[in-house]
């Protein structure tokens, strides 16, 4: 038997099966090294220092603990630590709801300790979630034996993978449509290229998964609040699960993807809900016609695969960017569906 997985900062302890609680599990699909070492001369393709983030923030961020180098990492560690600060509320949420703690696994760690996706990780989960946070250019890749442990995870009933393949910004060689993809989405910490998640990428292709996604685009914000977006739109007839039953939008975050569908078959997948587009900058997925993006989409059960498969950025589950009822709403229908 291989030795127990270690989670964020812990040695992970396996959760007893109870019915009706769901086990939710985490990993996120980074190296920390490989993401915290990248060379900050390199201007695209890496993660902001704290530095950066407390000058384009400032003063959000000029409390002690964040701004202290005695007490938080000033380069790229300390805004991957911002991601698990901010992902705490949904793991106290969750562990509240269900009665089980919520691990974070990562990829590699910050001691170097590699976690893969196996039966250590799986075996006490009912929903997995994979946030995918690693740059293309770091080279995580899912290994044939991770997809073959995830597709046996599917083949139990009552499993729910939820993929949070993140955005996929300046993927051209041309600067001037670079350039309209930074002014579209306003994010002065984001560089003129920065691609994400091939490990996710490689799991969805193993997983024969028919969608993909592209670009970072700013969601609408309602008029005269800053901060809150615009509501979703809900296909609440597809919505056979109740995933979104009581939810009016997610939070707002200024570069989301969409997730295109590669098939036309209703069957193979379904989009749950769109989100309105920022239209006061161009872009070129709004200069083709496009108003709205694919925000949360569904992918059902199919063949010897039992569970459903959700699509949603990693980004709703941070406080980050915002935290109201209804996005707690659509955290307590993932820890709770049936």
């Amino acid at each position: 038997m291989k030795s127990t997985p270690r989670a964020y900062l812990h040695t992970h302890v396996p959760r007893k099966y109870t019915a009706g609680k769901r086990r939710v599990s985490v990993f996120v699909s980074w190296s920390y090294p490989g993401e915290a070492n990248r060379d900050v001369s390199q201007l695209d393709n890496r993660f902001s220092t704290m530095a950066e983030v407390r000058r384009v923030g400032w003063p959000a961020f000029e409390k002690p603990q964040y701004a202290d180098p005695g007490l938080f990492a000033q380069g790229i560690a300390g805004t991957l630590e911002l991601f698990f600060i901010a992902w705490e509320q949904f793991q106290d949420l969750t562990e509240e709801v269900t009665g089980h703690p919520v691990p974070f696994f990562q990829r590699v760690d910050q001691a170097g300790h590699r976690v893969l996706l196996d039966e250590r990780v799986l075996a006490d989960t009912d929903t997995l979630m994979v946030f995918g946070l690693d740059h293309l250019v770091t080279d995580q890749e899912a290994e044939p034996g991770e997809i073959a442990a995830v597709e046996r995870f599917l083949e139990r009933e009552g499993t729910c993978l939820i993929l949070g393949p993140h955005h996929d910004v300046g993927f051209t060689d041309d600067p001037k449509v670079r350039q309209m993809e930074y002014l579209h989405h306003g994010d002065a910490l984001v560089p003129r290229q920065q691609r994400f998640s091939k490990y996710t990428r490689s799991l969805m292709k193993g997983l024969g998964l028919p969608v993909e996604n592209h670009y970072g685009l700013r969601p609408l914000q309602v008029e005269g609040s800053p901060g809150l977006v615009a509501p979703l739109t809900v296909n609440r007839d597809l919505d056979t699960r109740g995933w979104l039953a009581g939810v009016e939008r997610f939070s707002f975050h200024m570069h989301l993807p969409h997730y295109k569908l590669t098939t036309e078959d209703p069957k193979a997948a379904v989009v749950l809900a769109r989100q309105p587009i920022d239209l006061a900058m161009p872009h070129p997925f709004t200069e083709a016609g496009n108003r709205e993006f694919n925000t949360f989409v569904s992918v059902p059960p199919s063949g010897k695969r039992a569970g459903e498969i959700l699509f949603a950025d990693s980004t709703i589950f941070s406080t980050l960017f915002g935290v109201d009822a209804s996005l707690e709403r659509f955290w307590k229908n993932l820890a709770t569906a049936r």
